[in-house]
């Protein structure tokens, strides 16, 4: 890493300092903790099913291999894929809203879908998805 000429041993310090707390705070936002997940998954629900979907957990889960995430209604538990670490935050909060409207609708009928759509970017992240996977894979894979 290149600095400017002439910096104190101090102001170099704080420099790197600095640039080092910048990128811990870009990975947290990139790799989020389960409770991090659960925050984002609240603020979700919040801003776009007011507030109806109310998850007890959101995990990630490193046993899902076809689907991106999944939720159990009856214990309000959402678990993501971890293949989604390291995917932009627009995408990991689509398949959240995508489980959070599971909690509210089992199946992906009309309902379902209106309720997904509330979120903005619900088609570009399923459209993420899906060339992510055929990318990898050669198939889609389903929420």
């Amino acid at each position: 890493m290149l600095l400017p000429a002439g910096l104190s041993s101090t102001d170099e310090e704080q420099w790197v300092r600095r640039m080092l707390d910048r990128l811990a705070a870009k990975e947290q936002r990139r790799r989020p903790s389960d409770d991090d997940l659960l925050e984002r998954a609240k603020d979700l629900s919040a801003r776009y099913l007011g507030d109806q979907a109310t998850p007890v957990s959101v995990r990630w889960v490193d046993n899902q291999r076809h689907r991106w995430g999944s939720c159990t209604p009856d214990h309000g538990t959402i678990r993501l894929s971890t293949r989604l670490k390291g995917m932009p935050a627009w995408v990991v909060d689509y398949v959240i809203m995508h489980e959070l409207v599971h909690l509210l609708v089992p199946s992906h009928g009309p309902r379902f879908w209106t309720l997904v759509e509330r979120y903005p970017k619900a088609e570009r992240a399923r459209g993420f998805l899906e060339g992510y996977s055929m990318a990898a894979h050669g198939a889609t894979d389903e929420c």
